[in-house]
């Protein structure tokens, strides 16, 4: 779908059918045309209620207030309605008089997410019509003509949906045709396609020559080999080094802690972290944020076999810290454990994990949220307010010293899970924390991503499987990041 901004009128913008948001129960706004009949239908206007009238080309469609997130609800309901019809093109007002950033990204982003298809495995495909929208600027264009910065909104969301809808892709990949080795092929093509990014990927010799052992571990019973993915995007005078890292089981079984038949369902959705690491860096280097950012995959199956690793073997990790195992099915913590050590050998201003790591977490904020944890309060607020501008949910578990030590081991540095059922997703992300170095803890973040990553019905303007979780989040933290930057170098300016 093409995107165009105007500074025409609404009712002057040619177009085969219109999208008119309407705020809860106000049916007297001057842009309800058809109020009789929404009257008839017993449309009131609320948050994902729709209202499709053929006859006169639009469709209504609610929302509680202009914020942000609820425009990309209404405009994803909208277009769904419409979906199945032959229109080509479609108009809507930006309903905003102030600045036109702001509801011209949701607009985009919404359309843009909400109507993403897994389609590839499918033999009869849904056909979409709808090949442009024109949206109107006309409140605006009353205060200026300029109306460059509603263009470059349009582009910046184009950019940060289509890098989602990327993860999503990558995430709803069965794990036949998803495996260690297609990762990495992926990541090296997609390096290929990107000004200014570099790739290394690592072998198996590779991890054995780093002393990764407990990414080893994870991987030993797969017939699929483990590969270490790095990806550089580096443009000139960078001003800050960011790393993500991402968990990239591309199956989880459970190992030899083998999971009930109904839970290994879904388990392609276990390199959702990877999918979002890869995804962040490929949006960073499109939208040329002035950062060095690396993307590190630690890619691998968590399979069962006669050389699988075994509750009660002790690894040793990376930083020559040793791990008891007591369950096979805490593997992803493994990974990132090795994985952590790597990245921290690159001196981050800012490192952030990005992780399907605990069922706890699901369970302590729900599905659709994820988990923010790590010891600098500045930092999880700075990316926790970035969330809540792009449309992602979080919330913030707190770490202690009381949980900490239910990681201890009789026989090793630290177990693989904590001695207690309780607080199961604060005790994983303090297990990662042993292999993040003293310098780089307050520049640390954890995310889990079990809830929202992978959800088996639509919600909002996602679909059924994979959501991109993650990646809008780090895109727009360093979209805030980079402006206040460069307001820094222009003082005289304001914030808009």
């Amino acid at each position: 779908m093409n995107f165009t901004v105007t500074q025409e009128k609404i009712g002057a913008v040619r177009a085969d059918c219109e999208i008119v948001i309407v705020i809860n129960k106000q049916l007297d706004h001057k842009w309800v045309h058809d109020k009789k009949d929404l009257e008839t239908l017993n449309f009131k206007g609320t948050l994902d209620e729709v209202a499709f009238l053929p006859h006169q080309h639009r469709v209504y469609t609610g929302v509680d207030s202009l914020e942000r997130d609820e425009v990309r609800i209404a405009v994803s309901n909208a277009l769904h309605a419409i979906a199945k019809t032959n229109y080509k093109s479609v108009k809507i007002a930006s309903y905003v008089k102030d600045c036109p950033v702001t509801n011209t990204k949701a607009i985009v982003e919404g359309s843009k997410l909400g109507t993403y298809r897994f389609d590839r495995y499918k033999s009869e495909k849904e056909p979409f019509s709808i090949e442009e929208m024109i949206i109107s600027l006309e409140e605006y264009a009353e205060k200026t003509l300029n109306l460059d910065p509603a263009k470059i909104a349009v582009k910046d969301a184009e950019t940060i949906a289509e890098v989602t809808n990327h993860a999503k892709e990558i995430v709803n990949t069965p794990p036949d045709d998803m495996t260690p080795e297609a990762l990495a092929k992926y990541a090296v093509e997609l390096a290929n396609d990107l000004d200014n990014v570099s790739y290394f990927i690592g072998d198996q010799n590779f991890l054995e020559e780093q002393n990764m052992g407990a990414f080893l571990a994870v991987s030993r019973a797969s017939t699929h080999a483990p590969r270490l993915i790095h990806l550089t995007y580096k443009p000139e005078n960078a001003k800050e080094r960011f790393v993500f890292v991402g968990k990239g089981l591309t199956y989880d079984s459970g190992g030899l802690s083998l999971k009930p038949s109904e839970h290994m369902v879904s388990m392609k959705a276990d390199k959702s972290g990877a999918a979002a690491a890869i995804s962040i860096l490929e949006g960073a280097a499109r939208l040329k944020v002035p950062f060095e950012v690396h993307a590190i995959i630690g890619a691998c199956e968590n399979m069962i076999g006669g050389n699988a690793y075994k509750p009660d073997d002790v690894l040793v990790a990376k930083n020559g810290k040793t791990i008891e195992v007591r369950n096979t099915d805490a593997e992803g913590r493994l990974v990132l454990a090795d994985c952590l050590c790597y990245a921290t050998e690159l001196k981050p201003d800012y490192l952030v994990d990005l992780a399907t790591l605990t069922g706890a977490c699901v369970v302590a904020v729900g599905e659709y949220t994820t988990g923010v944890m790590g010891h600098s309060s500045p930092l999880k607020h700075a990316i926790m307010s970035a969330a809540t501008k792009s449309g992602e949910l979080t919330g913030s578990l707190p770490f202690n010293r009381y949980l900490k030590k239910l990681l201890k081991s009789n026989i090793a540095d630290l177990s693989n899970i904590s001695s207690s059922r309780y607080g199961g997703a604060i005790t994983a992300a303090l297990f990662l924390d042993n292999f993040v170095e003293e310098p780089y803890k307050e520049k640390w973040i954890h995310l889990d991503i079990a809830g929202p990553a992978y959800v088996e019905k639509d919600w909002g303007y996602n679909q059924a499987g994979a959501s991109g979780a993650g990646v809008r989040m780090c895109l727009y933290w360093m979209k805030d990041l980079a402006y206040k930057a460069s307001q820094k170098n222009h003082p005289h300016k304001k914030e808009k």
